[in-house]
Protein backbone atom coordinates (compact mmCIF):
# COMPACT_ATOMS: atom_id res chain seq x y z
CA UNK A 1 0.00 0.00 0.00
CA UNK A 2 1.28 3.48 -0.84
CA UNK A 3 1.72 5.87 2.03
CA UNK A 4 -0.61 8.84 1.83
CA UNK A 5 1.00 12.25 1.36
CA UNK A 6 -1.08 14.04 3.99
CA UNK A 7 -1.23 17.82 4.45
CA UNK A 8 -1.92 19.22 7.94
CA UNK A 9 -2.65 22.87 8.62
CA UNK A 10 -0.80 24.35 11.57
CA UNK A 11 -2.42 23.88 14.95
CA UNK A 12 -5.16 21.45 13.91
CA UNK A 13 -3.41 18.06 14.07
CA UNK A 14 -5.05 17.03 17.35
CA UNK A 15 -8.53 17.66 15.94
CA UNK A 16 -7.83 15.53 12.86
CA UNK A 17 -6.19 12.77 14.91
CA UNK A 18 -9.13 12.69 17.32
CA UNK A 19 -11.60 12.39 14.44
CA UNK A 20 -9.37 9.96 12.49
CA UNK A 21 -9.15 11.57 9.06
CA UNK A 22 -6.68 13.50 6.96
CA UNK A 23 -7.40 17.15 6.20
CA UNK A 24 -5.97 16.75 2.69
CA UNK A 25 -4.09 14.21 0.61
CA UNK A 26 -1.77 14.98 -2.33
CA UNK A 27 -1.86 12.57 -5.28
CA UNK A 28 -0.71 12.86 -8.90
CA UNK A 29 -0.57 16.66 -8.95
CA UNK A 30 -3.89 17.12 -7.17
CA UNK A 31 -4.86 17.94 -3.60
CA UNK A 32 -8.04 16.34 -2.28
CA UNK A 33 -9.27 18.37 0.69
CA UNK A 34 -11.65 16.88 3.24
CA UNK A 35 -14.81 18.81 3.99
CA UNK A 36 -14.07 21.89 6.07
CA UNK A 37 -16.61 23.34 8.46
CA UNK A 38 -16.70 26.44 10.63
CA UNK A 39 -15.12 24.71 13.59
CA UNK A 40 -13.10 26.40 16.26
CA UNK A 41 -9.76 24.90 17.32
CA UNK A 42 -11.56 22.64 19.83
CA UNK A 43 -13.87 21.36 17.07
CA UNK A 44 -17.00 23.18 18.24
CA UNK A 45 -19.19 25.09 15.75
CA UNK A 46 -18.76 28.83 15.34
CA UNK A 47 -22.11 30.42 16.25
CA UNK A 48 -23.99 32.27 13.52
CA UNK A 49 -24.32 31.05 9.94
CA UNK A 50 -22.24 33.73 8.20
CA UNK A 51 -19.50 33.51 10.84
CA UNK A 52 -19.52 29.72 10.45
CA UNK A 53 -19.15 30.01 6.65
CA UNK A 54 -16.27 32.49 7.03
CA UNK A 55 -14.50 30.18 9.47
CA UNK A 56 -15.03 27.21 7.13
CA UNK A 57 -13.28 29.18 4.38
CA UNK A 58 -10.51 30.22 6.78
CA UNK A 59 -10.03 26.57 7.78
CA UNK A 60 -9.99 25.62 4.09
CA UNK A 61 -7.45 28.34 3.33
CA UNK A 62 -5.21 27.05 6.15
CA UNK A 63 -5.18 23.60 4.53
CA UNK A 64 -4.48 25.10 1.10
CA UNK A 65 -1.65 27.23 2.50
CA UNK A 66 -0.09 24.16 4.13
CA UNK A 67 0.02 22.62 0.64
CA UNK A 68 1.49 25.79 -0.95
CA UNK A 69 -1.76 26.37 -2.81
CA UNK A 70 -4.58 28.91 -2.75
CA UNK A 71 -8.26 29.05 -3.60
CA UNK A 72 -7.21 30.19 -7.07
CA UNK A 73 -5.90 26.64 -7.64
CA UNK A 74 -9.27 25.05 -6.80
CA UNK A 75 -10.91 23.29 -9.75
CA UNK A 76 -13.81 21.46 -8.09
CA UNK A 77 -16.01 22.47 -5.14
CA UNK A 78 -18.70 20.56 -3.29
CA UNK A 79 -20.71 22.34 -0.62
CA UNK A 80 -23.13 20.77 1.79
CA UNK A 81 -25.85 23.00 3.24
CA UNK A 82 -28.34 22.17 5.97
CA UNK A 83 -31.75 23.51 4.88
CA UNK A 84 -30.51 25.11 1.64
CA UNK A 85 -33.86 26.69 0.89
CA UNK A 86 -33.55 28.80 4.05
CA UNK A 87 -29.74 29.21 4.15
CA UNK A 88 -28.45 29.44 0.57
CA UNK A 89 -28.81 33.21 0.11
CA UNK A 90 -27.24 33.95 3.50
CA UNK A 91 -24.28 31.71 2.67
CA UNK A 92 -23.86 33.16 -0.82
CA UNK A 93 -23.53 36.66 0.65
CA UNK A 94 -20.21 35.45 2.16
CA UNK A 95 -18.86 33.32 -0.71
CA UNK A 96 -17.63 36.24 -2.90
CA UNK A 97 -15.30 37.31 -0.06
CA UNK A 98 -13.31 34.10 -0.66
CA UNK A 99 -14.17 32.98 -4.17
CA UNK A 100 -12.04 35.48 -6.12
CA UNK A 101 -12.56 36.59 -9.69
CA UNK A 102 -13.71 34.60 -12.72
CA UNK A 103 -13.07 32.07 -14.04
CA UNK A 104 -14.66 30.28 -11.10
CA UNK A 105 -14.27 26.61 -10.18
CA UNK A 106 -17.13 24.25 -10.89
CA UNK A 107 -19.46 23.54 -7.97
CA UNK A 108 -21.96 21.02 -6.72
CA UNK A 109 -24.33 22.10 -3.93
CA UNK A 110 -25.93 19.36 -1.86
CA UNK A 111 -28.76 19.87 0.61
CA UNK A 112 -28.37 17.74 3.72
CA UNK A 113 -30.24 17.22 6.97
CA UNK A 114 -27.27 16.90 9.33
CA UNK A 115 -23.62 18.03 9.49
CA UNK A 116 -22.61 17.14 13.05
CA UNK A 117 -23.90 20.45 14.42
CA UNK A 118 -22.72 22.58 11.51
CA UNK A 119 -24.80 24.21 8.76
CA UNK A 120 -22.19 24.45 6.00
CA UNK A 121 -19.31 22.33 4.75
CA UNK A 122 -16.97 22.88 1.80
CA UNK A 123 -14.82 20.23 0.13
CA UNK A 124 -12.48 20.93 -2.78
CA UNK A 125 -10.12 19.39 -5.31
CA UNK A 126 -7.06 21.45 -6.21
CA UNK A 127 -4.76 21.24 -9.20
CA UNK A 128 -1.46 21.88 -7.49
CA UNK A 129 0.87 24.45 -9.02
CA UNK A 130 3.78 22.79 -10.78
CA UNK A 131 7.24 22.98 -9.27
CA UNK A 132 8.29 25.31 -12.12
CA UNK A 133 5.45 27.71 -11.25
CA UNK A 134 6.55 28.08 -7.60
Amino acid sequence: MNQRDVVFPAGRQALYERNRYSPAVRANGFLFVSGQVGSREDGSPEPGLQAQVRLAFENLNAVLKAADASFGDVVDVTVFIVDPEANFETIWEVVPEYWGDAPYPNITCVGVTWLYGFQFEIKVVVKLPSEEAR
